[in-house]
């Protein structure tokens, strides 16, 4: 425990009388004597309390809340309270008859729980040491609570290093309360007694006790959020024309439905959809409302709060994909039901470029076996639609095929998702229990995606999983039997992350049996043309637009462009063009980095983009067998379109040749 506690934070009480003489020189001249050692967070403490005119003879903090006062507050603070509830239980018995107290602060330094020796907090709240009192720095001088608040940090303060008169027969021991959500301070957790109670432990004692309420914290706020997305989950999959964003009380973001993406897009809302995304607007007040100002972009129409049994838990966030009309002549397409997802085998991937084809080719070779495969590539090269390939053209293709994103979910959370959990494991878990994806993958496919960003001490028990074939149930004491084919995925250079040691050596040569390296799209831009056409018309099928036409001008700006998000870069640049363009996208569509420069468009580059295109070209006719309809669909260009380009590149047609085409 030690360990947790920063050096120089432990009090020394042989050095009382010293101290308390350096304390009365400081008053008197602003300064400590030279021959005397105060502790760096003392003396430091003293200088902010006489900048800020703290009265060093003060006796007791200031006077407490009323009780109605104090109950707003414990309202305000209804989840810290519960998460501290049964250590501060246990605190009545641990520290009876041992002229010691615990108190729960909240971050402004106000007590807001207080148990332990009965008697010691009769005495303590002679100083004011109780619920309702306010124990800042800036009002009581250098105390245990305040101090700790503002160092972010453990503390203790001991007799004459407390600034004030009335407080220097006290010892105190504070360490702060983080949100494990995101680390700021929630409050602090104090140990106090008068100054004949001294003991450094209680300073290990202070810094324990934070961490168990953390630890409920984070157990609650699991809870909080499988509950959350229970009540969400068919609204999310459910296919609308809208983007639906999903956040938690607190205002981060847990889940976005297919269409988030394209609907912010459309509209030019500038937010990133991570798994720390936070709209501080829709943290939650005490009335289950957004409590802070809406950004101007967010109507309040769009809000919907997600509500269980009275309690909100959390909001769910609707963005109207718009309805502009297309302005093609041709009547649009009657609206079909959406593409699946998951199509046979490799459908979805697209590409002629040799690096894709030899992916591809590994790929297929290594459907047909049941070994672990391990595909590397950066974010949006389209991981996930290699793992579904693999899946329904090899072996288990019959077996569900479950996806979890590593990287996405806090460790908690990772571990219940991924080995499920027994009924009653924690506070608010399902009833019966929950299957993890593990579990959920029997028969068929795990598809870890980002498994570098696993931590390590899941690590173990997936390696136990892959080795034993059986799990845990978070809760539970039997294991469950699990066959299932390993597809993971990540951007990280894995060899490097185990020579770091932040990844386990055994799980990496267990999940990397075989692997495929996915290509960027920079490094194959001639299959740009035909990721767009095949990207437009998936869209345009979705949204019941008519086909548009792709402009010259416009494709060699997305040929030339370096696309660091990849085909999911270019699927979102090419859905927010279609939903906001006409019946044909021109460069003017395109988002504004996108743009070239007329400086940019020098013949070179010009000529590679019109070589790339003759040559898509010259693939798609040879793939329809001649037939220019089939060929123009794929490219998705109209066929007049296509008559164009066949004559601008001098290219034409040959029946005996089987469709393939020669040059002038």
């Amino acid at each position: 425990m030690s360990s947790l506690i920063p050096k120089g934070v432990f009090s020394c009480p042989e050095d009382d009388q010293r101290i308390r003489a350096a304390w009365q020189h400081f008053l008197r001249s602003a300064d400590l004597p030279g021959d005397v050692a105060v502790r760096p967070p003392v003396d430091q403490s003293w200088r902010r309390c006489l900048d800020s005119r703290v009265d060093p003879g003060l006796r007791q903090a200031p006077e407490p809340l009323t009780e109605a006062q104090l109950q707003a507050l414990r309202d305000r603070h209804r989840r810290l309270l519960d998460a501290s509830a049964p250590v501060m239980a246990m605190a009545h018995e641990l520290m009876a008859q041992t002229g010691n107290i615990m108190l729960l602060a909240d971050s402004e330094g106000m007590v807001i729980e207080a148990g332990g020796d009965y008697a010691a907090r009769d005495r303590a709240e002679r100083i004011h040491l109780m619920p309702g009192s306010p124990w800042d720095e800036r009002l009581c001088g250098t105390n245990a609570i305040g101090t700790a608040l503002l160092l972010g940090q453990p503390v203790q303060i001991h007799a004459a290093e407390h600034f004030c008169e009335g407080i220097k027969h006290w010892t105190c021991s504070a360490t702060v309360i983080r949100n494990p959500r995101d680390g700021h301070v929630l409050g602090a957790l104090d140990v106090s007694g008068e100054s004949r109670s001294f003991s450094r432990h209680s300073l290990a004692l202070a810094v324990t006790t934070a961490q168990r309420i953390e630890s409920a914290l984070a157990r609650h706020e699991m809870a909080s959020r499988y509950r959350l997305l229970e009540l969400s989950v068919e609204q999310l999959a459910a296919h609308r024309d809208e983007g639906l964003l999903l956040f938690d009380p607190h205002g981060f973001l847990v889940r976005s439905n297919l269409h988030g993406p394209a609907a912010l897009a459309a509209r030019g809302i500038d937010l990133e959809l991570r798994g720390n995304t936070r709209l501080p607007a829709l943290a939650l007040g005490l009335d289950g409302r957004p409590s802070g100002p809406l950004p101007g972009w967010l109507p309040v129409d769009w809000l919907q709060p997600v509500q269980s049994r009275g309690e909100v838990l959390g909001t769910l966030l609707r963005i109207p994909l718009p309805s502009r009309p297309a302005r093609s002549l041709a009547a649009p397409h009657p609206r079909k039901s959406v593409p699946g997802e998951r199509e046979a085998g490799f459908a979805r991937l697209v590409g002629n470029s040799a690096a894709m084809a030899a992916a591809l080719r590994k790929a297929q070779q290594l459907a047909g076996c049941n070994v672990p495969v391990l595909l590397q590539g950066e974010t949006g090269v389209g991981k996930e639609a290699f793992a579904q390939g693999i899946h329904y053209s090899g072996v288990g293709r019959e077996g569900p095929f479950v996806a979890i994103n590593c990287g996405s979910l806090s460790r908690e959370l990772l571990a219940s998702e991924l080995f499920g959990y027994a009924e009653g494991a924690f506070t608010g878990a399902r009833r019966g229990g929950m299957k993890g994806k593990i579990e959920a993958a029997h028969g068929g496919t795990l598809f870890l995606d980002e498994i570098g960003e696993m931590p390590l001490d899941l690590q173990s028990h997936l390696l136990r999983a892959l080795e034993e074939g059986e799990i845990y149930r978070l809760g539970e004491c039997a294991p469950r039997r699990v066959e299932f084919r390993l597809v993971a995925a990540t951007h990280r250079d894995l060899r490097e992350e185990v020579a770091q040691r932040r990844f386990r050596q055994d799980l990496f040569y267990r999940v990397a049996v075989t692997s495929i390296r996915i290509p960027p799209l920079r490094e194959r831009r001639n299959d740009i043309p035909l990721l767009a056409g095949h990207i437009l018309r998936r869209q345009a099928e979705r949204h019941g637009r008519a086909l548009p036409e792709l402009d010259p001008e416009a494709l060699q700006a997305l040929m030339a462009h370096d696309w660091p998000g990849n085909v999911r870069e270019l699927h979102n640049v090419l859905e927010g063009m279609l939903l906001l363009g006409g019946c044909r996208l021109s460069r003017d569509d395109l988002p504004d980095e996108l743009r070239p420069s007329a400086g940019a468009e020098t013949g070179v580059v010009e000529g590679q983009l019109e070589e790339a295109e003759r040559e898509v070209i010259r693939q798609a006719v040879e793939r329809s067998r001649g037939n220019l309809t089939q060929a123009a669909r794929a490219l998705g260009i109209a066929k007049s379109t296509l008559y164009l380009r066949l004559r601008k590149y001098g290219m034409f047609r040959t029946a005996e040749a089987g469709g393939r085409l020669r040059l002038d």
